[in-house]
Order: C-alpha cells, then structure tokens, then sequence
C-alpha cells in the first residue's frame, strides 16, 4: 500500500504530494502523523490518502518510518478541508494543516499535566514506630480521605513522613491526569430563559434544517445568544458538536460564561491568549470528544471536532474574521464548507449584516431570519446627533460637547454606568512640530507613531517599536509641538479631571497581560457608577444590565477612509456600540458627535433603519462596481529589497495584462500601486488590484494563481487575497 504524504516543512517548492510505501508492520490511515526520510533527514508528514499504486517507480519509493500518534490528528473532513482551502486562497498544504494542529501539539514540548496523588494501600499501624507521630498522621488522616495531593501531605506532614509511608507499601503514588482549565473569572448569572415567538420560530427552523446557511439578523438585544444555546441543545441531544465564533477575545468571556451555565463541562474555549498547556488541554478535551462545544475566536473554526451538528458565527459583518497574515482566509468560506462537509447548518448572526450577506439573503443563497425586538420588549436606545461644528461656534473647543457632558453627570448621579467609544488607542495619534510640520515616523515603517501618555513614549502600532518622545523638533528645533487627534488615554485623562468615578479602559495596550480584560469587564460590570472607555473591543457583544449611557466622541473617524465599506463599517459601528445602553430595566440613551451630521449613514443609524441603508448602499455599490456585484482581487507584493520587489511585481503585472487581453470583457479594473502604508517592518509593499465579473473569475484567478507561482523570486513575498477586508 502506497501512502500520501504532506510534509511539515513550510516551503513552496516542497508544497506537493510525496509518495511512501507503508511498512508491512505498519496500520497507516487518512489523518496519521507520519515519520519520514526526506532527503539527508527525517521529518514528520501527514498521510492525506491510501492508495494501491503509485505512478512513480515503486523501487525508489522509501518507507515510512513510524507513526507518531496513537490516534489520527486529522480526520478526512479536516483533511479535505485543508485541499478546498489551498485551492480556494492559494495557501500551501502545510499551513493549512498547521491550522488545525495547536504548536505545542506539533512539537511536542507541552505534555498532559499529571499531579502527584498519594493512595491508602494498608492502615497496619504496626509497620510505623512509635515515635513516628507524623507517619501515623498521615495514616490516620488518608484512612479518612482515602486519597489526597502528594503536595498537600508534604506539607501537613512533611516529606520524609510521605516517603517512609511509600517505602514501607502502606501508601502508593500515582499520577492523576488534570486539566490545565481556562480560568474565566467573568460571571453571569444563571436564570432560566423563556423564548418569545420570535426566537423559538428561529430556533425551530434551523433545528430542522441540514446543510444551509441561515443569516440571522436581530437587532441588538434580541437574545440572538439565546437562539444560539437552544440550537446547540438541540444539536447535543443528536450526539452530535458544535463550533461558536465570536471574533473578539474579549467577547469570549460572557459568552464563555453564559455557555458554561448552559452546558458545564462540555464546552472549551480555543484562543490565543490562553497559556500552551490551557490550550493543549482544550484541544485534547475536544479531540477525545470530552467536550462537545468549542467557543473561540477566528481559529476556533478549525477545532478537532467530529461529527459537528451546528456552526454559529457571531457578529458575522466583522472584518477579524478575515485572516490578514498567512496563512490569509476568510472564516465565513471555510465554515460553510465544513457545515456543507458536515450536512449542517451555518447561522451567521449579527444585528449589521455585512451588505454581502444580506445581499445574499436577499438572493435566496442564504435564508433570512429576523428578530425585530429587543428579547426584554424594550425600546432600542435614543441616539441623539450633536454636531461638533456647531459646539466650536459657541465656543466648545473641548474633546466632549455640552450635550454630553450633561448627560454623562445625570449618568453618574443616577448611579448607573457609561461607555465612551473612540476607536483609537493611545494619547494621541500623532505628534507634529508647529513650525515645520515634522510629524516622527517609525524607521521600520512607514506609519507615523503614536503617543502614549502612561509610557510617556511614542509607539508604533504595526512593529511595536518604541521610540523616546518629542520636546524639541529634530528638524528644525522648535519647542512648539502640537497633539493629533484623541485617543483612549487622552479620553480617561479629560474625564478624571472632570469626575470622580472609577474609570476602565479596554484596547489592546490594557489588555497586555494575560486574562487582563477578563479583570477589566469583570471590574466594570461590579462597579457603579463608572465609566468603560475603549476601542472597537467595548463596541459589541456586551452585556452590561446597569449601563444607560454610550457616548461616540469621533463618529466619523471611520467615515473618511479610502475604503468603499467606509460608510458601511461606520453604520456597524454606530449600531452596535448604541446596543450595549439600555438593555436592562432603565432607558438607554446615546450621543454621537459627528462633524457631518447631515451624512446618510447618520440618519439611517439614529433610526436603526438597516433597510434604508441597505438599498442606499446597495445602489452606490453597483454602480460603482464593487461587491458583491464584483470580486476584488489583490495581489501583495513584499521584501526587504525594494527593487526587488518592484522588479517581481512589474513581470506579475506585465503577465496579468495580457491575460486582461484574453479576459478584457471580464475585467472592471486593474492597478498597480505602491500600498498606501508603503513600508511595514522594513518591507517594502507593493499590490496589484483588481475588480473582475463573477462569471469567468475562478477560471481567471486560477490563471493568476500559476502566473504568481511562476514568477515567484527569493526574498520577496507574494500573497493573493480574495475580497480583502483592508487594501491598506
């Protein structure tokens, strides 16, 4: 028997099928971990298929030399989903495979936490002398307990005690496998829910159904969550798993929590800030089949589970479900390529739909299923529109409008919480000499830095380099050195003058230190009155009973990107973030500062009018050209050298053309440009954009894909991204 093989090794040129005879002595299947000679070494590989023969002259074949599990790691579903990925994002087989294999389970340096217990063997008292007093102890104490910690008796006891009861065979030791659990010191109270019309016509149609894709569009507050626990109920009384997504750590805690209450022990959390021995043990209790749900971020999609009843991506508009570093995918086509693997359902949930889907929904493609209500039956929050420019005629220069302010002291005296959304971390975004217009960049990008009051440092946000602050201008020695605009720090430093209250901040500079935002919500959600400032982090999912205020202090900040979802993220943003107020008992109100008050996506979002917007959005969109009515296709070109990789890009671009020759019907557009952020940790980037027609475009972009292979060079990274979420 012949075996297949992907070898471990991240290379293109080795990103290929390699044939092995599998040993006589050897039980090989689909999935196996695989040692095996590759040149002058011996590498572990993956077995992707069984065959009888192989077209290569059987003579030359080598063997393989063991397996290294006892168990398969991949299951021919992961496996089959590794193949759809390569063809589909133009990945290498090896990183797909890595996806799904944890590091430490790969290399192998993290094992299964085993703790030391000590077991009564015998109670013969006789064996011990009599001036042994903490032997006999130790003795009497486990004829009562039976077994305890080896730990906990050496230091009741002492050691030696411990020792001379093993010695004489009264007492054993044995290791205990424990778990490394995921401390979530986040709680939600448990209650018994009762689901409304709405959700239980949801909940009925997507337990019926197998494989289709179900966009459920609630409004924030609408108990989308609870839709989500009784499906999954569902799906466990079938014997079968399921995967819940939610694209932000800090959202997975109160999710964590809430699935905890629901299910206990059957659900397992996979993201990155759990330790390496947290993470093998959850990855472990889900390849056993201990647990049965898997919550996590982006890569909790590629959980080891089998047999999976349900898929749930929640908050499916947001754009970290889209990989942005290899290997680059998008979360949405894999799960509902495992859901189609899997005869499942996909629910995709959201209060803002990304126009896509809801194109789609509209198309038939996907099923549309709406909750209208908030879950409590009441009303959405008012969000109130102040305009900024108004606030500097009557002489309002300050970061926060009057309007607000009031607001804000009404909050606190009503002993009730705020949150205050500015998506900018740091002081300030940027520092600039008055006289001469210096503005101090990063050296290894080509970003400008951003100041950090706590750190009194200026940082850049891309290589996390660090950088001594500006008193004096370099270029021309002017003491006169202005702030950017606002950002989290900045926001906390002007509300500590202004009130005594505690105040939290969530970005990712308070985040550091791992479970740290776990402490941060935990905090809040225990505090009255207070104040939460954060980035995009504080902005969705949430669940906060005591919070009746959300302040927007730069709502268009989103709104003047070179972006064509610019308007479209600044209406998610908005309806979200006014989502966390009034979800309770009290009244929830919003002020959103804006400088274009009169903007449409203002007036849709204060009317939570998705409908409005929609159409609007839609229109501009196909007259325009760009999704879903076509496919933008970018090709990122990068390395040290930046003729170079100027040079690899020219012959890529020049290839692409006449293909643009043979396909010109078929092309909306095609650039190439240096990347509006030209330089990134000292590589120099360039792409090539295009926007194609649906009908010939897979058999276009495969063309691509051989033209990028081809052409590849030493040193210089080429990378294909279908529908990317950031052209920066």
């Amino acid at each position: 028997m012949i075996a297949e093989v992907i070898v471990d090794v991240l290379s293109s040129t080795v990103d290929k099928v390699f044939d092995y005879n599998i040993p006589h002595s050897l039980t090989v299947v689909v999935g196996d971990r695989v040692l095996v000679p590759f040149g002058p070494r011996k590498i572990d590989g993956f077995v992707i298929n069984i065959k009888q023969t192989s077209s290569y002259d059987k003579s030359k074949l080598k063997d393989i030399i063991s397996k290294k599990d006892p168990q398969p790691l991949l299951s021919e579903n992961m496996v089959r989903l590794c193949f759809f990925m390569k063809q589909k994002f133009y990945l290498r087989l090896a990183d797909t495979i890595r996806l799904f294999l944890p590091p430490m389970v790969r290399n192998g340096k993290v094992k299964q936490k085993l703790v030391q217990y000590v077991t009564l063997n015998c109670d013969d008292v006789s064996q011990i002398k009599k001036g042994a007093k903490k032997q006999l102890e130790a003795l009497l104490y486990l004829q009562e307990k039976a077994r305890e910690k080896h730990s906990v008796l050496s230091q009741k006891f002492g050691a030696s005690a411990i020792k001379s009861l093993i010695e004489k065979n009264l007492v054993r030791l044995e290791g205990v496998k424990e778990n490394r659990a995921p401390q979530n010191k986040f709680s939600v109270a448990k209650k018994e829910i009762t689901l409304n019309n709405q959700q239980q016509q949801a909940v009925d149609v997507i337990t019926k159904s197998k494989y289709q894709t179900f966009l459920l569009h609630g409004v924030t507050g609408s108990g989308k969550t609870e839709v989500y626990i009784n499906c999954i109920k569902d799906c466990l009384k079938s014997g079968k798993t399921a995967i819940m997504l939610v694209p932000e750590i800090s959202l997975t805690p109160q999710m964590f929590a809430r699935f905890k209450n629901a299910f206990g022990d059957t659900v397992a959390i996979l993201h990155s800030s759990l330790s390496q021995g947290e993470r093998f043990d959850e990855w472990n209790r889900l390849k056993s089949g201990e647990a049965k749900i898997a919550i996590g971020a982006r890569s909790c999609i590629f959980a080891p589970l089998e047999n999976i009843g349900l898929i749930v991506v929640d908050e499916e508009h947001d754009s970290s479900y889209y990989s942005e570093s290899n290997p680059r995918f998008h979360t949405h086509e894999v799960a509902r390529y495992l859901a189609y693997l899997n005869n499942c359902p996909l629910i995709l949930g959201t209060a803002t739909p990304s126009i896509e889907s809801y194109y789609l929904a509209k198309k038939g493609e996907y099923r549309l299923i709406q909750l209208t209500n908030r879950a409590n039956q009441k009303e959405l929050p008012n969000i109130e529109l102040v305009d900024m420019l108004s606030e500097i005629h009557s002489g309002n220069t300050g970061i926060f409008s009057y309007r607000f302010l009031n607001e804000l002291e009404k909050c606190i005296n009503d002993k009730k919480q705020a949150m205050i959304f500015i998506n900018r971390r740091g002081f300030s975004s940027f520092l600039m000499c008055k006289e001469c217009g210096y503005v101090p960049k990063c050296e290894d990008c080509d970003v400008s830095l951003v100041y950090h009051k706590e750190d009194d440092m200026l940082k850049c946000h891309y290589c996390n380099r660090r950088y001594k602050t500006l008193n004096t201008c370099p270029k021309c020695g002017s003491k006169s050195i202005r702030f950017g605009a606002v950002g989290t720090q900045r926001i906390v430093d002007e509300l500590k003058k202004l009130f005594n209250v505690p105040i939290f901040r969530l970005d990712n500079d308070s985040t550091q230190n791992k479970n740290s935002y776990i402490e941060i919500l935990e905090s809040f959600n225990h505090t009255s009155p207070a104040i939460l400032v954060g980035t995009q982090m504080i902005a969705k999912g949430h669940d906060f009973n005591n919070v009746t205020l959300v302040g927007i202090v730069d709502a268009d900040m989103s709104l003047h990107f070179s972006d064509y979802k610019a308007v479209e993220k600044t209406y998610q943003l908005i309806t979200q973030v006014s989502g966390r107020a009034g979800r309770s008992e009290s009244e929830g109100k919003v002020v959103l500062q804006t400088y274009c008050p009169k903007h449409f996506v203002y007036r849709c979002a204060s009317n939570y009018d998705y409908t409005a917007f929609y159409k609007k959005e839609i229109n501009l969109r196909e007259v325009a050209h760009f999704p879903p009515f076509v496919s933008i296709l970018r090709i990122l070109v990068f390395g040290e050298d930046e003729q170079k990789t100027l040079n690899n890009l020219e012959q890529i671009y020049t290839q692409i053309k006449d293909l643009k020759q043979t396909y010109s019907s078929d092309f909306v557009y095609l650039s190439a440009m240096k990347c509006p952020k030209r330089r990134l940790q000292r590589n120099y980037r360039y792409q090539i954009l295009m926007r194609l027609y649906k009908k010939n475009e897979p058999e276009i972009v495969s063309k691509i894909y051989e033209i990028c292979d081809k052409l590849k060079t030493r040193n210089v990274s080429v990378f294909i991204e279908n529908d990317p979420q950031n052209l920066s």
